[in-house]
């Protein structure tokens, strides 16, 4: 069913020429797929146009400059969008094909039409009727309600999705390491063997930390609601437990909680934690900006090795700043995604949002690159526990969640970090 939804869009999208200026379009609903597609291909049109034109004219020009950054500002909106909108429709393709109700396809409420077929048997429909008291037919025109909760937007990291993931037993985890270090030499017939070097053996500990939530509801709400109050805060709760582990798995400090990716970077707190040493860092070539050099330089500093996993993590804000990239030649490095499940890419290398990365700024770590399942490694110890207590403080209900995991990384070699700085002198 997916790739039906998928094919349909492709096909209604192939007969439309895609204009030369985004302004000129309406503006496709957020329920067309089709419509958004070709705005995104006009938008990224218009804005390499406007933007090729500023280059040409060498002048900084504030009414250009803000025309540029607004059509920027406009591709990725509309490049978010357009996979929220595939993503909606997959989600309603699954959800027809187990025969499940989508928000807005709310079935009839028994209660009100059994109410309305006794009161017109019974034959005493009054002259005087009013929708606001039930007694004078109030129940003829009920309220419709939409029987879901619409939640406040929550930006979750992919970082668990693309990390190395294990469960454990046990208390804590604990990896040995050896730098692999041992010594060789080449000798004549009889000369002596003096002893060579030895490897060395380091360990890294994964320490555990524990993320709680103790959300309290009443005992007769849970009763009387026509929500499953349980199942909805035992979602929300998820969510946010998955929110907070994302930051830490960035930037958490160890302390009760993952040692995150960043600190193990050049210079960072956690630079010195790994036996093998930090993550390299390689300048973007400008104190304030990216650069196309900078990221080249980026992608040819990981070991070959590692490249064929290798995807780019950066923040939102730093997109708009990759888009403005060109080549040797002219081309732009930034190429938006055109299909579900297929993202956006900078110089043909895959690029992960990653909602609370560092903004491109002076000194900034604005991206990182490499192989995060091999960098970095996610410690689950038994997963999410809810304790359901309506003793300690009646008459609520509390649900008392934990969930303990740790996080660090697993090996340096695997991973760049680009900083916003220029390029060290020769």
């Amino acid at each position: 069913m997916k790739h039906i939804a998928l094919a349909a869009i492709a096909a209604s999208t192939a007969l439309v020429s895609v204009p030369r200026a985004v302004h000129a379009m309406p503006k496709a609903k957020a329920t067309d797929p089709a419509g958004m597609l070709v705005e995104l291909q006009a938008a990224f049109e218009d804005f390499k146009k406007t933007n090729d034109e500023k280059l040409k004219s060498k002048t900084d020009d504030v009414v250009v400059n803000e025309k540029v950054d607004r059509i920027n500002t406009a591709v990725g909106d509309l490049q978010t969008n357009f996979q929220k909108a595939l993503d909606e429709i997959n989600a309603k393709v699954a959800a027809a094909k187990i025969g499940a109700g989508v928000i807005g396809d709310i079935p009839g409420d028994p209660e009100y039409a059994t109410a309305f077929k006794a009161h017109m048997r019974k034959g005493d429909v009054q002259a005087a009727m009013t929708k606001g008291t039930a007694e004078d037919g109030g129940y003829l025109a009920p309220v419709e309600w939409d029987r879901t909760i619409t939640g406040k937007l929550k930006r979750v990291s992919p970082i668990r999705a693309n990390a190395r993931v294990i469960s454990i037993t046990t208390a804590g985890f604990k990896k040995l390491f050896t730098d692999r270090a041992v010594g060789s030499g080449w000798v004549g017939e009889t000369a002596a063997r003096p002893a060579t070097s030895t490897p060395q053996i380091g360990s890294l500990d994964f320490p555990l930390g524990e993320i709680y939530a103790n959300p309290a509801i009443s005992q007769q709400m849970l009763d009387d609601a026509a929500i499953d109050l349980e199942e909805w805060l035992a979602t929300e709760v998820d969510t946010e437990f998955a929110r907070q582990e994302g930051i830490a798995f960035l930037s958490g400090d160890g302390v009760n909680k993952p040692h995150g990716i960043l600190g193990y970077v050049t210079g960072g707190a956690h630079a010195t934690r790994h036996p093998w040493g930090p993550i390299e860092v390689v300048n973007s070539g400008n104190a304030a900006l990216f650069t196309a050099d900078g990221f080249i330089d980026l992608f040819y500093s990981l070991p070959a090795e590692y490249r064929q996993n290798a995807k780019l993590y950066t923040g939102r804000l730093a997109q708009a700043s990759m888009r403005k990239l060109k080549d040797g030649q002219g081309n732009y490095l930034w190429q938006p995604s055109f299909s579900a499940g297929q993202p956006a890419t900078l110089g043909g290398e895959s690029i992960v949002e990653i909602p609370d990365m560092p903004s491109v700024a002076a000194n900034n770590i604005a991206a990182l690159y490499g192989d995060m399942e091999a960098t970095y490694q996610v410690i689950d110890r038994v997963g999410i526990r809810v304790l359901r207590d309506p003793f300690t403080n009646k008459p609520f209900v509390h649900f008392y969640t934990t969930k303990r995991v740790g996080g660090g990384v697993y090996n340096p070699e695997p991973m760049r970090a680009l900083k916003v700085a220029a390029a060290p002198a020769p």
